[in-house]
């Protein structure tokens, strides 16, 4: 058995003599060379089947910190207070909202609209929460403009962004259809799932109230 190339684990598994014996018994047994490569082959395939058991059970276990640092990190927010929504609201508008003083023949006009572009729905919704309990807007001041991709269902998404929003169709303003510029059209296939949303409130007292706090914000840095 040993000369066809059996392991000590199959020959000690058959026979019921222990590896510890084998070993003394084939010590200086030369094997030949398809016996060897079986040899081999078979301590290669343990070997690799050995890694990829290590493998999985270093992902589960990995996955299971990352869960139990989530929990963690859950229970630490807790509730959001109002205090809270404003200041969530004021640094989502510091990092995403449009701040740029509006140009006209070279000269900075007085109006100015807030104005917050993503395409994540939990930030939208968030903002959104802002805009109604911290800001007072009422919804039909919200506007909603939606960016589509060619190879998107335009009207799936708007009642996906109607639903996710809680806004009547009314307020949905023109859907525009586009490419990535920066892409060249060859961002992939689902990296936006549901398009780009733009939320406009045309409230210049609105914006400088929001530039406001932010101004707030970095003061206290």
């Amino acid at each position: 058995m040993r000369i066809q190339g059996r392991s000590y684990n199959e020959i000690s598994a058959r026979l019921k003599v222990p590896k510890s014996t084998l070993s003394a018994w084939f010590s200086a047994l030369e094997l030949p060379e398809e016996a060897s490569a079986r040899l081999k082959s078979r301590v290669h395939a343990g070997s690799l089947k050995g890694l990829m058991a290590r493998n999985k059970n270093q992902t589960l276990l990995a996955e299971s910190r990352a869960k139990e640092s989530r929990t963690v990190g859950e229970k630490l927010i807790g509730k959001l207070s109002l205090r809270d929504l404003l200041v969530i609201g004021a640094g989502l508008y510091w990092a995403e909202g449009y701040k740029r003083p509006i140009m006209r023949n070279g000269k900075p006009v007085t109006s100015h609209r807030v104005s917050l572009t993503n395409s994540d729905p939990n930030l939208v919704c968030i903002f959104i929460r802002f805009l109604r309990e911290i800001c007072s807007v009422p919804d039909e001041k919200i506007k909603i403009w939606v960016r589509v991709f060619e190879h998107q269902d335009e009207a799936y998404i708007l009642s996906f962004w109607q639903k996710t929003c809680r806004i009547p169709f009314s307020n949905f303003q023109k859907t525009l259809q586009t490419v990535s510029i920066s892409s060249q059209g060859k961002k992939p296939y689902n990296s936006l799932p549901f398009g780009v949303v733009q939320i406009s409130v045309n409230d210049t007292g609105l914006y400088h109230k929001i530039m406001g706090l932010i101004s707030g914000i970095t003061k206290n840095i």
